[in-house]
């Protein structure tokens, strides 16, 4: 950050607590609100820990204060970060503390100005999208300007420019973007029917220094690529119709032919979900082919956090212990392997009433989820390969009384562990029991007992945690999963946690296997590691 932006982010913060200081004297002055959160480890050394990783001083600490100042159609905000130094997994890029984000805005019913950092994207995300994720260590917020106008709520126009953020710093990287949507429903006036036609284009321009000075005009390249997408959205009488057509423009990959270090491919995708909702049932049904569309802020780098746009995993996102040992991440394109993946899900969900046969008295609840992706045989067409992933899964849930409930989960997961390249999959069953039993309104307990079977990898895993609640103040947990199949190793955990009006503190300590730590079906990979983790997060 240079000398002028430290200027600019301390006086935003001076005007915001000395604004919010006066709110109480005048309420028309406006008001501040701000949140804390930190994430402390202290790491150990432990034997029984395979592949366990100790830094040198033993600590990580992940820390964000976040202010925003709010006076009638003017906002203002500043964001800090201090990493001392950063959790292990987490990317390396993110060290020391710094004033990272910072923006001004104004807001009217039809029209909106923000200069400084922001957040947005065009439809699904596909195409582009800037976000922040503290469980992945994500944060690409733009800097730079961005207008909005709604006119009526018929069309619906946004226009942005700005450099993403990677690491501590904004980047040379500059996006040109602008989205635009047109409710033909409103425009008509339909009482029963939503119906809207959106598009966006997207210019993205790099400098090619980051490709280790490679001049890659030589191959055809020129420093920006145009992208754009056109979605349509249809809702009416419960029945949801969605589709959209990316074109992400061309992307450079590792070169395999031993010629050239980099290779130039257009990226493209296509996605179409259709839905029925009414009378307690639900179904959805979502169809994807993807074709080189991961999307980086800097080209060459292979950081998790250097993504411009958002391809989730879309399949049952599982909050369980067993569920998550081996998450399916979209596969957007690996070179001499395939270029991309096709595939779907199915998802149903029914509500049986009080009263019926299933329902009984208190009525039963059941859900049933059906994915499955392939690598893309061929550029350019729908020609399946190798599988990549399936699952299927079944769940219920059932309050017996006013004291007992019950949620049962079955999985079935097969995953391919070479990416497609060859016919390899891993099968996994399981199987989860969550038991909740309110002793009073006040005090509750939790029991989870889970199993998962396979023939492959670390073999058969079984899994416990008992969580005893005192509403609304604490809250106790133990657990344990255990590798009975292979290496006989417990990873257990144990913690307390804390909560009064807007703050929250936690404390664990437990043995953590390596795997993987997923949000919105975008992962990042967890190192082995043990020790002590303390948490607050706080707002006002």
């Amino acid at each position: 950050m240079d000398n002028s932006s430290k200027l600019l982010s301390l006086a935003l913060l001076s005007a915001c607590v000395a604004s919010g200081l006066n709110a109480q004297e005048n309420s028309r002055k406006g008001y501040l609100t701000g949140s804390f959160e930190t994430n402390t480890n202290y790491y150990q050394k432990d034997s029984k820990n395979p592949g366990v990783n100790v830094p040198e001083d033993q600590f990580g600490s992940n820390n964000y204060l976040k202010l925003d100042y709010y006076h009638g159609k003017f906002s203002a905000g500043v964001q800090v970060e201090a990493y001392a130094p950063v959790l292990l997994g987490y990317p390396s890029e993110l060290q020391g503390a710094k004033f990272t984000n910072y923006y001004v805005d104004w807001t009217d019913e039809d029209f909106s100005v923000t200069a400084g950092t922001f957040y947005d994207q065009f439809g699904s995300g596909l195409l582009f999208r800037s976000w922040q994720d503290r469980t992945l260590g994500l944060n690409n917020a733009i800097m730079g300007a961005r207008v909005t106008y709604n006119y009526k709520n018929i069309v619906r126009l946004k226009g942005l420019w700005g450099m993403p953020r990677f690491g501590m710093e904004f980047t040379e990287t500059q996006v040109r973007g602008f989205d635009a949507s047109v409710s033909l429903s409103d425009l008509f006036k339909w009482q029963t029917t939503s119906l809207s036609i959106e598009g966006s284009a997207l210019n993205r321009y790099e400098s090619f220094d980051n490709y280790g000075g490679i001049d890659l005009k030589e191959e055809g390249g020129k420093p920006y690529s145009n992208g754009f997408s056109g979605r349509i959205n249809l809702d009416s009488h419960g029945f949801i119709f969605k589709g959209e057509y990316v074109d992400a423009g061309n992307k450079w990959y590792d070169s395999t032919d031993g010629e050239t270090l980099y290779t130039r491919k257009r990226g493209n995708a296509q996605l179409i979900e259709l839905g029925y909702n009414a009378n307690g049932l639900g179904i959805n049904v979502t169809g994807r082919r993807l074709e080189w569309m991961k999307t980086d802020i800097l080209g060459g780098n292979t950081s998790t956090s250097n993504m411009l746009n958002y391809v989730p995993a879309m399949c049952t996102q599982y909050t369980y212990l067993l569920t998550n040992l081996h998450p399916y991440t979209a596969e957007t394109g690996k070179m001499g392997i395939t270029p991309g993946e096709i595939g779907g899900q199915i998802d149903v969900f029914y509500n049986f009433r009080r009263g019926t046969a299933l329902g009984g008295k208190r009525g039963l609840k059941v859900h049933a989820n059906f994915s499955t992706y392939y690598a893309l045989a061929e550029e350019g067409t729908a020609k399946k390969g190798n599988l990549l992933f399936r699952d299927f899964s079944f769940d219920f849930e059932k309050q017996f009384n006013r004291q007992f409930k019950l949620n049962f989960l079955y999985s079935v997961q097969e995953k391919n562990p070479t990416y497609g390249a060859t016919k390899e999959t891993h099968l996994s069953n399981i199987f989860v029991a969550d038991m909740q039993y309110k002793f009073t309104p006040k005090f509750s307990t939790r029991l989870e007992l889970q199993y998962l079977t396979t023939h492959e990898d670390e073999k058969d895993w079984m899994a416990a945690l008992l969580e005893v609640n005192f509403a609304p103040t604490w809250s106790i947990y133990v657990s344990d999963m255990y590798n009975h199949g292979d290496t006989k190793v417990h990873y257990y955990n144990i913690g307390a946690s804390y909560a009064k009006s807007r703050t929250r503190v936690a404390l664990s300590y437990g043995r953590n296997r390596e795997g993987y730590v997923c949000s919105g079906g975008v992962c990042r990979t967890l190192p082995a590691y043990t020790g002590l983790n303390l948490s607050v997060t706080t707002s006002f």
